[in-house]
């Protein structure tokens, strides 16, 4: 199957006659005869790192033009937008948190975040912005173009990576060069890597892995050079990993390729066993030691800079908020609870906080009070425990709350008590398995049956000893058995409406998980028991790191697999391959940054890949008929280099298909860069074997795949760096329907854009209340007529009458449309001469009347963009 030869000494002895640019950087496969059988011999030879490696003026000079080139592409224009963009919003104000130390939740790991907040801190951010919305101008003390610069080098560096890795598996230099410029000017990492996210830095850390494990494949076993290499490659793969969980598929794909090699090293007759369990046992500890060790190092940062309590820590227990400082944790509580006890209820299978409930109403089921699990702090969260026997009388002496007591829980702030029935749950009406519980009563009132719970201490999850026989807070854990129903008091991941605050919601369940149905006290008071000094005082017990390691990734592994809602522009793996649709970044003052990948580069790569499994099926089949295959070097080095990028790339691209979660786009950037190493070495097979004799042909064939690359990057860079465009050239450009920017977001002609100002966002307002700012997907839009001079309006405070709302317009500028005498209402400017239409996302006409209908939904308060023109 391969070109079998005793040595190699027939390319390295006259290699030394040669210009070292002219070397071939693929030897022959060297197979031996042993005793019983042939075997392949596994050690490079000596010279095969010198043959791949830059030692020529002339490729120095490749790289040099490639850096200048890419540096060009990367790092312009990264000043514009001056504004937030896409998700910005959470790395961005991540980096704030880290600044002022406080803790939040993010289900991603710290590394990336950190290291934009180190450039933010370096450049003198105060942590004083937040990026709370897409969009928001950035004030000038936030230093967001170093951020940016910091993100926009990595993915230069990427660029670079790749060429090395191309000429460390053995590609030529001209085709490495070519195949690196194609990268470069590839639209997807280009705009990927232009704002404050974690994709370029994964990526570059991905790519320094991949790099370090090909370069460490040239060296022989037990070498300087070579664990050099293999540290720098465990180094590459913790940083990746620290910067996302994607960095993990590295991790597996190297640990595969580790599994190859040394399943022919055992093969490998001239190597003895020793050798091969020393190489084994090196890239355990390096290749996995190395990363987690690396990755346990960040987490130990991480969690010594959020030092202070914070909103985002509310999603983990409250023995690690207990960590943190100014938390409201309480401490010192009262062991015993009992009777007469005033405490707060904490579930313990969600982060949903306490058992809780408000002055307001369920607008489905029996329509009485709420309740919900709220997770601060708050006085709506204590319950007073009483006797089901004797329900609001004080008992001089105390009693302990033990197993089996029927008790009810009156809530001190609205007079109602926990209470159940046969209504359906809130929002699970369709689990026969869940009623509704609501807080029911009145000042005075002693209650009904469905009010009365049966505790059940449970022995399993409680602290051995007294907390089995009674009630301790912290320690004991119960449940609550509704007497009448014979369900549980439960709760789970599922939010109420708005109606109820989002809060999550409670039930009573016959069924489901049996710790979705346990709580314990965590805050107690008691009267008789707080005048007494002897009472025992209980408080939780601090985790150490390692507690707090694991269960922040408890909550980050739970939260990322319930990011389940629907996205306008999510997409699903299998579409990916096709550049079926993109993400929208940003859109405003006539522009758009939208994420679309270099359909070109693209589209040729997964046909590639596609082919490359037609050829490999057609190869096996001639070789089960006896036909030889695989008789070239080139060939052979090119398939066994193309199942090691292939199986990179479906080790990336295949948990996805398995995830329930939502996915974009972003998402198949690690898998394509594999798919970008393998379609380099299709170029480079096009001129070392296709071509062989006439490699001027090939040469220009790549180049020519070059050009049109650059062609597309060109025709569409205005959605890369948010430039000009017109609507002509954008609606000509949507090849496939799902690549949905919105061309009504530009203007007909460059030259309107060289007579713009500034095109204004139009805020309504009603009664005070102003809508969040919106994004590119929710944000009505007004097309302007025909040859306009745009002018900046700015739209004033606007009352409400009769559900219309008057424009009160102000002047702005000299050539401004002349305010109106008197105050005028949406008919009124909307039929006046020169103003334009409301549209929807989509370009679509909105009427009038369906425009009030929604303002009137929205209490009057809706955001939308808007141009007044003169004609």
């Amino acid at each position: 199957m391969a070109s079998v030869t005793t040595d190699n000494k027939s390319k390295t002895d006259k290699s030394k006659d040669v210009n070292p640019s002219q070397l071939d950087p693929v030897l022959p496969v060297e197979i031996k005869q042993g005793p019983v059988r042939p075997y392949l011999v596994t050690e490079p030879s000596k010279d095969l790192a010198a043959r791949r490696s830059v030692s020529t003026l002339s490729e120095r000079l490749y790289i040099i033009v490639l850096i200048a080139f890419t540096a060009i592409i990367r790092l312009y224009g990264l000043e514009w937008p001056n504004s937030v963009v896409f998700d910005e919003v959470h790395f961005g104000g991540f980096a704030s948190e880290y600044i002022n130390g406080t803790f939040f939740m993010d289900v991603h790991p710290p590394l990336a975040k950190m290291l934009y907040a180190g450039v933010a801190s370096l450049a003198g951010f105060k942590g004083d912005f937040d990026f709370e919305n897409i969009g928001d101008e950035f004030p000038s003390t936030t230093p967001y173009y170093q951020m940016r610069l910091f993100s926009a080098s990595l993915g230069a560096f990427t660029v670079v990576l790749l060429y090395f890795t191309l000429r460390s598996s053995g590609v030529r230099q001209f085709v490495a060069f070519i195949s690196a410029l194609c990268f470069a000017i590839e639209n997807s990492y280009v705009t990927i890597s232009r704002y404050i996210l974690l994709d370029a830095p994964l990526i570059f850390f991905i790519a320094a892995a991949v790099y370090s494990f090909k370069k460490y494949e040239l060296y022989p076993q037990g070498t300087i050079k070579s664990y050099k290499t293999l540290l720098a490659t465990g180094i590459a793969l913790g940083f990746a990993s620290s910067a996302k969980w994607v960095g993990l598929f590295t991790v597996a794909w190297i640990g595969l390729l580790c599994i190859w090699r040394l399943w022919f090293m055992i093969g490998d007759l001239s190597k003895p066993v020793s050798s091969t369990i020393s190489s084994a046992i090196s890239k355990l500890i390096f290749l996995l030691g190395v990363p987690f060790a690396l990755y346990a190092f960040f987490f130990k940062i991480h969690f010594d800079t959020l030092v202070y309590d914070g909103s985002g820590a509310s999603f983990f227990s409250s023995e690690f908020r207990s960590t943190l400082l100014n938390n409201m944790i309480p401490t010192d509580i009262l062991a015993d609870v009992g009777i007469s006890s005033i405490v707060s209820i904490r579930h313990v299978g969600t982060s949903g906080g306490y058992l809780h409930s408000h002055p307001f109403m369920y607008e489905t089921g029996s329509g009485q009070q709420q309740i919900t699990l709220y997770p601060h702090i708050d006085d709506n969260n204590q319950w007073l425990v009483e006797l089901s026997s004797n329900p609001g009388v004080t008992f001089p002496d105390f009693q302990n709350l033990t197993d089996g007591a029927i008790i009810r829980l009156l809530h001190p702030s609205t007079h109602c008590r926990l209470h159940s029935h046969d209504h359906k749950a809130p929002v699970s009406e369709q689990a026969d398995w869940q009623t509704e519980v609501s807080c029911y009563g009145f000042t005075g009132f002693e209650g009904d049956t469905n009010d009365n719970w049966i505790l059940e201490i449970d022995q399993a999850s409680s602290t051995p000893g007294v907390a089995q026989q009674r009630v301790v807070a912290l320690e004991t854990k119960f449940r609550l058995k509704h007497m009448v129903s014979n369900c549980y008091l439960f709760s789970h991941d599922v939010k109420l409406p708005k109606w109820g605050f989002e809060q999550q919601e409670v039930s009573c369940a016959t069924t489901g998980r049996y710790d979705l149905t346990l709580w314990y006290v965590e805050a107690n008071e008691n009267h008789e028991l707080e005048v007494d000094t002897n009472s025992k005082r209980i408080s939780y017990k601090k985790p150490g790191f390692w507690g707090k390691f694991i269960e922040s990734h408890i909550k980050m592994w739970s939260v990322n697999k319930n990011l389940v809602e629907t996205h306008i522009y999510e997409s699903l793996p299998k579409d990916w391959p096709l550049l079926l649709r993109g993400i929208s970044y940003w859109g405003n003052n006539n522009r758009v940054v939208y994420l679309l990948g270099n359909a070109i580069e693209w589209w040729a790569v997964s046909a590639f890949m596609a082919v490359f499994v037609g050829i490999c099926a057609a190869e096996l089949i001639a070789w089960q008929l006896g036909k030889p295959i695989l008789q070239d070097d080139h060939v052979f080095n090119f398939h066994i280099q193309v199942v090691h990028y292939l199986l990179g790339f479906l080790v990336h691209i295949g948990p996805s298909f398995l995830m329930k979660r939502q996915m974009f786009l972003h998402h198949y950037l690690p898998a394509y860069y594999f798919g970008i190493l393998a379609f380099g070495h299709a170029l480079d097979i096009i001129v070392s074997f296709c071509f062989a004799r006439k490699k001027v042909v090939g040469k220009l064939l790549i180049v020519t795949f070059f050009a049109g690359c650059l062609y597309f990057f060109n025709s569409y860079k205005p959605l890369i760096y948010g430039l000009p465009w017109t609507i002509p050239l954008c609606e000509k450009s949507q090849w496939l329907t799902g690549w949905d920017y919105h061309c009504g977001s530009f203007l007909e002609t460059y030259e309107e854009y060289a007579n713009e100002t500034i095109v204004s966002k139009f805020d309504i307002e009603n009664n005070g209340t102003e809508m969040p700012m919106a994004t590119t997907t929710d944000l009505l839009e007004v097309d302007e007529i025909e040859e306009p001079v745009i002018i900046d309006e700015i739209v004033e405070d606007i009352p409400l009458e009769a559900n219309e709302e008057d424009l009160v317009v102000e002047e702005t500028s000299e050539r401004a449309v002349e305010p109106p005498k008197k105050e005028e209402s949406i008919d009124d400017i909307a039929n006046k001469e020169g103003f334009s239409r409301f549209l929807d996302e989509n370009g679509n006409e909105i009427p009038i009347e369906e425009v009030k209908r929604i303002m009137a939904e929205q209490g009057g308060a809706l955001k939308i963009e808007e141009k007044i023109v003169e004609v």
